[in-house]
């Protein structure tokens, strides 16, 4: 059983105002959140300064219908015109903790299809101060004018800041000057990183030699404290120097403990050490304790530059480096080039011949080569000759060059490289040379030119590879658009000719060169193949959702393409109907006519054959579906969010009333729209309050408009609303409506401010009075607040409700002011009436003041009502009249009483035109709160004195 609310309002007027009104979108930023603006000008709509590390929030503000979408962008703050791809679709943007190098314009975008979008940007200004560096100097290049002095001294400030720094030099506690002291000049060089002052010394005298401060300031931008940094400059200071305990090339053994000490012979103050290893970081393991850099077992990986710097802020910084070396040797390879000057690529009796062998090793220098032939080592001749370091070939290669080759020289060859008297394993390479040994041949086996295979499936490239020796293949790619091998490598090699890829993807189609190595084989002219890779891939169609409307009786194509796939046909189509085979099955459209796309022709559109139709794709190598639904049901409407003062506020109760506006999309798609289904629901709760509301036919951006009634008082609520036609039900659309104060004014003599709103109905805090009043309502109260003082809730009794107060707690003092100002309002009406409500419950209560600022001629406040002492826990309402004689504000003024006892609170603010009603006090208005010994009076309930019946609809 399912019980749903229908309501039947009183007759309250329903508007169809036939005009267009579709709207391009409109954008405009405003800022909030922690900026600290330093001008607020015309020009502080476009900028925002904030301090580094605080929260950016920035709110485009919308308007347009449909509703815009707004997507947030931002470029790096240089002529760069393209966006960083960091996008943001929320009307708001919040940075928490913003870093510098989150400065620049930021651009909201907004759109909703109608004309052109709206962009609109501001510019954010990150400030900070970083801490400064104070370096001192004695060098030529610092100085300024014609000659140089061995005493004089330069102290160096740097920071860096956003806006720029003032520097300010100090000589123990005496600011220094040029004016104050020939002996000091300050200046500004050229050509320095970040911001920086100059501090000159011109030949030392004896009370130079003292403490010197650079104190850094932004002049307290965004609460930015001042920075200082300070040095002592004596007869003593001097730059750091260092000595190390090894020698700059230190060569080891692999497995060794390895103690580097890095020696200060000089500095002062005392320099600091540091050791850092180039690339990467200092190995695992190792222990840099001050100026000693311990390595236990070192390993070949640890080989490279250590460095020792040290610094004390005195000149430049020392820098001793020490060259690590851990030998090691890897990668024996051999070649074998026929004679060069013959230009010959075989091996033939009576030419030259040269054999070489190689070895990656550190040192490269201190490897030795030693050649063998049939297992005994060569002997040299004139035919024979051995060489190191051929400039072909590469650093630290030994060859052997066979001169006139005769037959007796046949026989196997082998190269052993060595580090003599270390614990480094020998490496070897051997050679065969007869008439066998030919250079290679390359090519594709048979049937292999072409690989097929699907994506996600492993796949196999073969190169053969004849002659002897056989040498490595090289692999690449040849598309010049994807240069890279799948392993991210532009070369790969493999020993037996075969490059094996581990599931597919499309993009690794295209053509693969193999090639032979030069090495491990013959030094000539690499024999190379191609072989050419196919991925086959499921295809990709469209749409793959797409939701067609058509009115009743209507026809209905519906098409589904084929974009990509491979192979890039359709090789059969299968429609369905809610999940079910269609019977009997779509005509068959050729095959020449079809090879791109399937259709279905819907003759008419029903209730019956409304639904969810699927077109099954297939390539032989996969499927994919085109997704229709089909429907003569009505789009959703489209909420207007622009309309002006939709918010309604009664002064005789805490009800509101809101104006609803909406659109109709797209109604002439189906059919006319009948009647809409509206829906309200109170947030957090969970019954809803039904209505249908009938209409004439409606038109494309035709605005609609209901007014709904006796909402509560600050509650916000949830509004569905349901079009129907001849069909039924169609999409439903929801939005959330807010109350929002409106601000007071005499020519809306009906509204009264709740203070509900963060606006507080444009009332501001007085800027010349002690403290501020304060807005809140029993959920924000302070669990520990003073007891026996104070309300504890609005007027309207409910948890809620906001109420302005004023809290004379600590540090509060016996008559502190706090000042409540009202807009400006312009006097129209010789008499007007300020009706509110008090509380002014405690026994340190103080005065409550009601005065009236008259801007005819400057600023003068006068008293208008004035109240003091404990007047009890109850809520009371006062009408005071005025009659100002020009432009004038309301001010509400708490006095702070003896003791902290004395929470002022006051609500429900009415200002209207007219004389205050003769009779001061309505007992109804009278409200005692709770455990005052009185009832409380009931709150109005939601929808007020209307008729409402229950109808029960069983499904």
């Amino acid at each position: 059983m399912e019980v749903t609310c229908l309501l039947l309002l009183a007759l309250i007027p329903f508007h169809c105002r036939g005009q267009g009104v579709y709207a391009p979108a409109q954008a405009q930023i405003v800022h909030a959140g922690q900026a600290c603006v330093v001008k607020e000008d015309n020009i502080s709509e476009r900028v925002y300064t904030i301090r580094e590390g605080d929260t950016l929030m920035l709110q485009c503000l919308v308007t347009g219908h449909p509703r815009p979408q707004v997507r947030w962008t931002k470029t790096a703050g240089s002529a760069s015109d393209k966006f960083q791809e960091t996008s943001v679709f929320n009307e708001t943007l919040r940075i928490e903790r913003i870093a510098r190098t989150q400065g620049g314009r930021y651009y909201c975008k907004a759109e909703n299809g109608v004309g052109v979008p709206a962009i609109k940007s501001i510019r954010v200004d990150v400030q900070y101060l970083d801490e400064p560096v104070l370096t001192v100097h004695q060098t030529v290049s610092d100085v300024r004018g014609n000659f140089y002095q061995e005493k004089t001294v330069f102290l160096r400030c740097t920071v860096n800041s956003n806006p720029p720094a003032r520097f300010i030099w100090k000589r123990g506690s005496d600011t220094l000057s040029h004016s104050q002291d020939n002996g000091v000049d300050i200046y500004e060089p050229l050509y320095t990183q970040g911001e920086t002052k100059v501090l000159k010394l011109k030949n030392l005298r004896p009370q130079d030699y003292a403490s010197y401060t650079c104190q850094v300031s932004v002049r307290n931008v965004c609460g930015i404290p001042d920075k200082a940094i300070t040095f002592r400059l004596t007869n003593t200071t001097a730059p750091p120097a260092l000595k190390l305990s090894v020698n700059e090339t230190l060569v080891v053994n692999p497995g060794e403990n390895v103690t580097v000490q890095c020696l200060l012979t000089g500095g002062d103050p005392l320099p600091e050490l540091q050791w850092s290893h180039g690339p990467g970081p200092l190995p695992l393991g190792a222990l840099a304790q001050g100026g000693t850099l311990s390595i236990p077992s070192v390993q070949a990986r640890d080989s490279g530059y250590y460095n020792c710097t040290a610094t004390n802020n005195v000149g430049n910084p020392a820098k001793k480096t020490v060259n690590l070396l851990v030998r090691s040797m890897k990668n024996a390879t051999f070649q074998i080039t026929p004679d060069v000057i013959k230009e010959s690529e075989n091996i033939q009796l009576g030419q030259d011949l040269k054999l070489s062998c190689h070895v990656d090793a550190v040192p490269q220098e201190k490897v030795t080569y030693q050649w063998f032939k049939n297992g005994k080592p060569a002997r040299m001749s004139k035919r024979l000759l051995v060489t190191r370091n051929d400039p072909e070939l590469p650093a630290v290669t030994s060859s052997l060059e066979l001169i006139d080759l005769h037959f007796s020289d046949y026989g196997t060859y082998l190269c052993m490289a060595s580090f003599p008297g270390a614990p480094v394993p020998d490496l070897s390479v051997e050679v065969n040379i007869s008439s066998e040994t030919v250079p290679p041949t390359i090519s594709v086996p048979k049937g292999r030119a072409v690989v097929t295979v699907r994506e996600g499936s492993p796949a196999e490239l073969q190169c053969e590879v004849r002659g002897k020796p056989r040498p490595p293949v090289l692999w690449s790619r040849v598309d010049k658009e994807a240069a890279l091998l799948p392993s991210g490598l532009p070369l790969e090699e493999t020993p037996d000719g075969k490059l094996r890829l581990e599931r597919v993807s499309r993009d690794m189609s295209g053509t693969y060169r193999c090639q032979t190595a030069r090495y491990n084989g013959f030094n000539v002219r690499p024999r190379e193949a191609q072989v050419q890779l196919n991925v086959q891939f499921p295809p990709e169609v469209e749409p793959s959702s797409q939701d067609v409307r058509q009115a009743l009786g209507r026809p209905v194509l519906l098409r589904c393409s084929l974009l990509r796939g491979s192979p890039q046909r359709i090789a059969s189509a299968v429609w369905r109907f809610k999940g079910q085979l269609l019977l009997p099955p779509p005509p068959v459209v050729p095959a020449a006519e079809a090879l791109d796309h399937a259709e279905l022709h819907l003759d008419a559109v029903t209730r019956d054959s409304s639904g969810s139709y699927e077109c099954s794709v297939s390539n032989d190598v996969g499927s994919a579906a085109c997704l229709f639904q089909v429907s003569a049901k009505a789009y959703s409407p489209e909420f207007y969010f622009d309309t002006p003062n939709p918010t309604r506020s009664h002064k005789l109760s805490k009800n509101y009333s809101y104006v609803l506006q909406w659109t109709q999309r797209e109604p002439d798609a189906v059919d006319p729209v009948l009647n809409y289904r509206l829906s309200v629901r109170q947030l957090n709760q969970h019954n809803a309050v039904v209505k249908a509301i009938p209409v004439r036919r409606v038109e494309k951006g035709q605005l609609l408009e209901y007014i709904l009634t006796d909402l509560r008082v600050p509650h916000s609520y949830e509004v569905r609303l349901t079009p129907y036609t001849t069909f039924g039900a169609g999409d439903m659309a929801s939005r959330i409506i807010h109350y929002t104060e409106p601000i007071n004014s005499p020519n809306l003599s009906d509204n009264t401010c709740h203070f509900e709103d963060e606006k507080i109905c444009g009332y501001t805090q007085d800027l010349t009075d002690n403290f501020d009043w304060t807005r809140q309502n029993a959920l924000t109260q302070n669990p520990k607040r003073s007891p026996n003082t104070g309300p504890p809730t609005d007027i309207s009794g409910t948890p809620e409700g906001y109420y302005m107060f004023i809290e004379t707690s600590r540090p509060r003092e016996l008559g502190d002011r706090a000042r409540l100002v009202s807009p400006l309002y312009n006097a129209s009406a010789k008499f007007y009436c300020v009706s509110f409500f008090y509380h002014m419950y405690g026994k340190h209560i103080g005065s409550l003041n009601l005065l009236v600022r008259s801007r005819n001629k400057g600023a003068l406040d006068t008293h208008a009502w004035s109240l003091s002492g404990n007047k009890g826990n109850v809520w009371q309402q006062v009408h005071v009249p005025i009659n100002p004689s020009g432009p004038f504000q309301i001010i509400f003024e708490g006095v702070r009483g003896s003791g902290y006892l004395g929470d002022i609170a006051i609500d429900d603010v009415t200002l209207k035109k007219g004389e205050c009603p003769r009779k001061q006090m309505d007992p109804n208005k009278v409200v005692v709160m709770p455990g005052s010994g009185a009832p409380c009076q009931s709150s109005p309930q939601l929808w007020g004195p209307m008729a409402i019946f229950f109808l029960a609809l069983q499904r």
